[in-house]
Protein backbone atom coordinates (compact mmCIF):
# COMPACT_ATOMS: atom_id res chain seq x y z
CA UNK A 1 0.00 0.00 0.00
CA UNK A 2 1.43 3.34 -1.11
CA UNK A 3 1.34 5.93 1.67
CA UNK A 4 0.90 8.75 -0.88
CA UNK A 5 -2.31 7.12 -2.10
CA UNK A 6 -3.66 6.99 1.46
CA UNK A 7 -2.90 10.69 1.99
CA UNK A 8 -4.55 11.53 -1.32
CA UNK A 9 -7.67 9.53 -0.39
CA UNK A 10 -7.90 11.41 2.92
CA UNK A 11 -7.72 14.71 1.06
CA UNK A 12 -10.51 13.61 -1.28
CA UNK A 13 -12.63 12.59 1.74
CA UNK A 14 -12.28 16.10 3.16
CA UNK A 15 -12.96 17.68 -0.22
CA UNK A 16 -16.14 15.68 -0.83
CA UNK A 17 -17.62 16.05 2.68
CA UNK A 18 -19.80 18.95 3.81
CA UNK A 19 -18.66 20.66 7.00
CA UNK A 20 -20.52 19.35 10.04
CA UNK A 21 -21.08 20.74 13.53
CA UNK A 22 -19.16 17.82 15.05
CA UNK A 23 -15.75 16.24 14.60
CA UNK A 24 -16.43 13.43 12.13
CA UNK A 25 -14.61 10.12 12.33
CA UNK A 26 -12.38 8.78 9.58
CA UNK A 27 -13.37 5.18 8.82
CA UNK A 28 -11.48 2.62 6.76
CA UNK A 29 -13.19 -0.13 4.79
CA UNK A 30 -11.41 -3.22 3.49
CA UNK A 31 -13.28 -5.49 1.06
CA UNK A 32 -11.94 -9.03 0.59
CA UNK A 33 -12.02 -11.50 -2.28
CA UNK A 34 -11.42 -15.21 -2.69
CA UNK A 35 -11.58 -16.04 1.02
CA UNK A 36 -13.85 -18.68 2.56
CA UNK A 37 -14.79 -17.14 5.90
CA UNK A 38 -16.71 -20.27 6.88
CA UNK A 39 -13.27 -21.69 7.71
CA UNK A 40 -12.18 -20.62 11.19
CA UNK A 41 -8.55 -20.16 10.14
CA UNK A 42 -9.57 -17.43 7.67
CA UNK A 43 -11.58 -15.33 10.12
CA UNK A 44 -10.13 -12.00 11.16
CA UNK A 45 -10.04 -10.94 14.81
CA UNK A 46 -7.03 -8.82 15.68
CA UNK A 47 -6.01 -6.46 18.48
CA UNK A 48 -3.93 -3.83 16.72
CA UNK A 49 -1.75 -1.36 18.60
CA UNK A 50 -2.03 1.91 16.72
CA UNK A 51 0.64 4.61 16.49
CA UNK A 52 -1.92 7.21 17.63
CA UNK A 53 -5.16 7.15 19.65
CA UNK A 54 -8.15 7.45 17.32
CA UNK A 55 -10.29 9.53 19.65
CA UNK A 56 -12.47 6.54 20.38
CA UNK A 57 -9.91 4.52 22.30
CA UNK A 58 -8.83 7.69 24.07
CA UNK A 59 -12.17 7.57 25.92
CA UNK A 60 -11.24 4.62 28.13
CA UNK A 61 -13.92 3.33 30.50
CA UNK A 62 -12.15 0.58 32.36
CA UNK A 63 -13.63 -2.18 34.47
CA UNK A 64 -11.18 -4.08 36.68
CA UNK A 65 -11.88 -7.40 38.41
CA UNK A 66 -9.86 -7.55 41.63
CA UNK A 67 -9.03 -10.27 44.11
CA UNK A 68 -7.39 -8.12 46.81
CA UNK A 69 -9.73 -5.62 48.57
CA UNK A 70 -6.74 -3.40 49.43
CA UNK A 71 -5.79 -3.14 45.75
CA UNK A 72 -9.42 -2.38 44.93
CA UNK A 73 -9.32 0.55 47.34
CA UNK A 74 -6.09 1.84 45.78
CA UNK A 75 -7.41 1.95 42.23
CA UNK A 76 -11.08 2.86 42.63
CA UNK A 77 -10.44 6.51 41.73
CA UNK A 78 -8.40 5.57 38.64
CA UNK A 79 -10.93 3.43 36.75
CA UNK A 80 -14.63 3.56 36.02
CA UNK A 81 -15.50 0.50 38.11
CA UNK A 82 -13.94 -2.19 40.29
CA UNK A 83 -15.59 -5.56 40.95
CA UNK A 84 -14.27 -7.93 43.59
CA UNK A 85 -13.79 -11.56 42.59
CA UNK A 86 -16.09 -12.59 45.46
CA UNK A 87 -18.94 -10.65 43.82
CA UNK A 88 -18.51 -12.21 40.37
CA UNK A 89 -20.65 -15.34 41.05
CA UNK A 90 -23.59 -13.08 41.97
CA UNK A 91 -23.65 -11.22 38.63
CA UNK A 92 -26.74 -12.02 36.57
CA UNK A 93 -26.83 -12.22 32.78
CA UNK A 94 -28.50 -8.80 32.54
CA UNK A 95 -25.77 -7.35 34.80
CA UNK A 96 -23.06 -8.63 32.44
CA UNK A 97 -24.96 -7.25 29.43
CA UNK A 98 -24.80 -3.83 31.06
CA UNK A 99 -21.07 -4.22 31.72
CA UNK A 100 -20.51 -5.03 28.06
CA UNK A 101 -22.49 -1.94 27.08
CA UNK A 102 -20.95 0.50 29.55
CA UNK A 103 -17.21 -0.38 29.57
CA UNK A 104 -14.71 -0.67 26.72
CA UNK A 105 -11.64 -1.93 28.62
CA UNK A 106 -11.70 -5.08 30.79
CA UNK A 107 -8.76 -5.86 33.08
CA UNK A 108 -8.27 -8.29 35.95
CA UNK A 109 -5.82 -8.89 38.75
CA UNK A 110 -4.35 -12.32 37.98
CA UNK A 111 -6.22 -14.52 40.50
CA UNK A 112 -9.57 -12.84 39.71
CA UNK A 113 -9.42 -14.10 36.13
CA UNK A 114 -10.28 -17.61 37.33
CA UNK A 115 -13.62 -16.42 38.74
CA UNK A 116 -14.33 -14.32 35.65
CA UNK A 117 -13.61 -17.25 33.31
CA UNK A 118 -15.78 -19.63 35.35
CA UNK A 119 -18.85 -17.45 35.78
CA UNK A 120 -18.72 -14.86 32.98
CA UNK A 121 -16.64 -16.46 30.26
CA UNK A 122 -19.61 -17.56 28.15
CA UNK A 123 -20.77 -13.95 27.85
CA UNK A 124 -17.46 -12.12 27.69
CA UNK A 125 -15.42 -14.40 25.44
CA UNK A 126 -17.69 -14.26 22.33
CA UNK A 127 -17.56 -10.45 22.54
CA UNK A 128 -13.77 -10.40 22.81
CA UNK A 129 -14.05 -8.91 26.31
CA UNK A 130 -12.22 -11.43 28.44
CA UNK A 131 -10.11 -9.23 30.74
CA UNK A 132 -6.40 -8.78 30.21
CA UNK A 133 -4.35 -9.76 33.29
CA UNK A 134 -2.46 -7.14 35.31
CA UNK A 135 -0.22 -7.31 38.35
CA UNK A 136 -1.83 -5.78 41.47
CA UNK A 137 0.08 -2.49 41.47
CA UNK A 138 -1.04 1.00 40.55
CA UNK A 139 1.91 1.33 38.16
CA UNK A 140 0.88 -1.80 36.24
CA UNK A 141 -2.72 -0.64 36.06
CA UNK A 142 -1.70 2.78 34.70
CA UNK A 143 0.54 1.14 32.11
CA UNK A 144 -2.35 -1.11 30.99
CA UNK A 145 -4.66 1.91 30.68
CA UNK A 146 -2.11 3.80 28.58
CA UNK A 147 -1.76 0.80 26.30
CA UNK A 148 -5.53 0.42 25.99
CA UNK A 149 -5.83 3.96 24.63
CA UNK A 150 -4.06 2.94 21.41
CA UNK A 151 -5.36 -0.60 20.93
CA UNK A 152 -8.28 -1.27 18.62
CA UNK A 153 -10.06 -4.51 17.79
CA UNK A 154 -10.23 -5.27 14.07
CA UNK A 155 -12.69 -7.95 13.01
CA UNK A 156 -14.88 -8.94 10.09
CA UNK A 157 -17.46 -10.45 12.43
CA UNK A 158 -20.76 -8.62 12.16
CA UNK A 159 -23.15 -11.18 13.57
CA UNK A 160 -21.39 -13.58 11.22
CA UNK A 161 -18.04 -13.28 9.45
CA UNK A 162 -18.38 -11.03 6.40
CA UNK A 163 -15.96 -10.22 3.52
CA UNK A 164 -15.42 -6.70 4.85
CA UNK A 165 -13.78 -4.81 7.70
CA UNK A 166 -15.06 -1.40 8.76
CA UNK A 167 -13.19 0.40 11.55
CA UNK A 168 -12.31 3.86 12.82
CA UNK A 169 -8.82 5.26 12.20
CA UNK A 170 -9.03 8.85 13.41
CA UNK A 171 -10.91 12.14 13.51
CA UNK A 172 -11.48 14.89 10.96
CA UNK A 173 -9.50 17.25 13.19
CA UNK A 174 -6.38 15.04 12.96
CA UNK A 175 -3.55 15.68 10.54
CA UNK A 176 -3.60 13.49 7.42
CA UNK A 177 -0.25 11.95 8.41
CA UNK A 178 -1.68 10.83 11.76
CA UNK A 179 -4.72 9.14 10.18
CA UNK A 180 -2.52 7.57 7.50
CA UNK A 181 -0.26 6.06 10.19
CA UNK A 182 -3.25 4.34 11.80
CA UNK A 183 -4.68 3.23 8.45
CA UNK A 184 -1.42 1.63 7.38
CA UNK A 185 -0.90 -0.09 10.73
CA UNK A 186 -4.30 -1.78 10.46
CA UNK A 187 -3.91 -2.49 6.75
CA UNK A 188 -0.52 -4.17 7.19
CA UNK A 189 -1.70 -6.14 10.24
CA UNK A 190 -4.67 -7.50 8.30
CA UNK A 191 -2.62 -8.26 5.18
CA UNK A 192 -0.22 -10.34 7.27
CA UNK A 193 -2.99 -12.79 8.26
CA UNK A 194 -4.68 -13.11 4.84
CA UNK A 195 -4.19 -16.29 2.76
CA UNK A 196 -2.90 -14.41 -0.29
CA UNK A 197 -1.70 -11.27 1.47
CA UNK A 198 -2.61 -8.20 -0.64
CA UNK A 199 -4.04 -10.51 -3.30
CA UNK A 200 -6.93 -11.19 -0.92
CA UNK A 201 -7.92 -7.51 -0.78
CA UNK A 202 -10.50 -6.40 -3.33
CA UNK A 203 -10.41 -2.72 -2.35
CA UNK A 204 -9.41 -0.32 0.43
CA UNK A 205 -11.50 2.77 1.10
CA UNK A 206 -11.69 5.73 3.44
CA UNK A 207 -14.65 7.90 4.40
CA UNK A 208 -15.76 10.51 6.90
CA UNK A 209 -18.80 9.65 9.04
CA UNK A 210 -21.22 11.62 6.88
CA UNK A 211 -19.19 11.53 3.68
CA UNK A 212 -18.86 9.23 0.70
CA UNK A 213 -16.40 6.36 0.46
CA UNK A 214 -13.20 7.11 -1.46
CA UNK A 215 -11.24 4.24 -2.95
CA UNK A 216 -7.54 4.41 -2.08
CA UNK A 217 -5.42 4.64 -5.20
CA UNK A 218 -8.13 6.18 -7.40
CA UNK A 219 -7.96 9.81 -8.54
CA UNK A 220 -11.21 11.73 -8.48
CA UNK A 221 -12.41 14.84 -10.26
CA UNK A 222 -13.96 17.01 -7.55
CA UNK A 223 -16.38 18.56 -10.05
CA UNK A 224 -17.69 15.24 -11.33
CA UNK A 225 -20.30 13.37 -9.31
CA UNK A 226 -19.87 10.40 -11.63
CA UNK A 227 -16.23 10.02 -10.58
CA UNK A 228 -17.35 9.41 -7.00
CA UNK A 229 -20.11 6.93 -7.82
CA UNK A 230 -17.98 3.75 -8.18
CA UNK A 231 -16.64 4.05 -4.64
CA UNK A 232 -20.10 4.73 -3.24
CA UNK A 233 -21.57 1.75 -5.07
CA UNK A 234 -18.79 -0.59 -3.95
CA UNK A 235 -19.06 0.54 -0.34
CA UNK A 236 -22.73 -0.47 -0.32
CA UNK A 237 -22.07 -4.01 -1.51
Amino acid sequence: MDRKNVIQALQFCRQFSNKRKFDQSFEMILNFKGIDFKKAENRIELDVKLPHPTGKQGNVKALVFVNDPNFAEEIKSKVARVILATDVPNLKKKDVDLLLRDYNVFLAEGPAILAVAKYLGQQLAPKGKMPKPIQPTVANLEQALRGASTFTKVTNKKGKFMPVIHTMVGKESFQDETVADNFLEIYNSVVNVLPNREGSIKSAMLKLSMGIAVKVGVKYDASSAQSKAPAVAEAKK
